[in-house]
């Protein structure tokens, strides 16, 4: 049996996004040779008093990118893996196997394309947009992101951007309540989809990158399925 390749990777720098959630760039020693797709994660050992435990965690970053490896993730309470990850400072060491995962995509989609994402789980959406917009695109492309709060909305700028500089590709950040002053959509991803994609428009022939934390990506990817869009057109990871 081939044993995997474990990296060691130093913490390069620490970005705090909101009070429980924050990224890792992590650096690999020069000249080690690293690829992946984008989409997928990597496995990183976390040490414990009277164990070791191994937890998945995505990469925000691009293949492309000649910096860092880059890691977004939430404080779980009572999460060993975050707990620990919380406690890192720059220039800590962590051991990592990889990559892994199916959820993936590795050229820009032929057909119109929907990404929808909650929370830091827009990690996974993120490359696969990048090397999707590397080109001008095709077919049009749509992002919905949910979060709680504005600051929750990771990379909105990097999106509006982009959505500046493509005509195909458009943005559409979705908060869950509505505060003062919010000019966007509000409310549950779920609603929104179903409002823009199953019962407003009867097309079939769009695909759907999906990726949330719980339950909600499940409801997502069935009533899409339900209301007659193919298995293979609904892609999805749940957290």
């Amino acid at each position: 049996m081939n044993q995997r390749l474990t990296y060691t990777a130093t913490v390069e720098r620490i970005l705090e996004h909101t009070a429980d959630s924050r990224s890792l760039f992590l650096r690999l020693s020069k000249g080690t040779a690293f690829s992946f797709t984008p989409g997928q994660f990597i496995s990183i050992a976390i040490p414990l008093p009277n164990e070791n435990r191994v937890r998945p965690y995505t990469l925000a970053s691009s293949p492309e990118d000649d910096g860092p490896l880059e890691i977004v993730f939430n404080l779980v309470p009572g999460g060993a893996g975050s707990e620990y990850l919380f406690q890192r400072k720059a220039g800590d060491q962590l051991n990592f196997t990889g990559p892994f995962g199916l959820f993936t995509l590795d050229r820009a989609p032929e057909v119109e394309t929907i990404f929808a994402a909650e929370g830091t789980a827009i990690a996974p959406i993120r490359p696969m947009l990048r090397r999707a917009l590397a080109q001008p695109p095709s077919a049009p492309l749509k992002l919905f992101h949910a979060a709680r709060s504005r600051g929750e909305l990771l990379y909105a700028e990097e999106f509006e951007a982009a959505a500046g500089r493509c005509s195909k590709f458009s943005f559409e950040p979705i908060l869950l309540q509505h505060p003062a002053g919010w000019g966007g959509r509000s409310g549950g991803l779920v609603e929104h989809i179903q409002e823009l994609f199953v019962d407003g428009d009867k097309r079939r022939d769009r695909a759907f990158y999906l990726c949330g934390v719980g339950q909600g990506v499940i409801v997502l990817r069935d009533l899409l399925r339900k209301a007659g869009y193919t298995r293979r057109a609904v892609q999805y990871e749940r957290w």
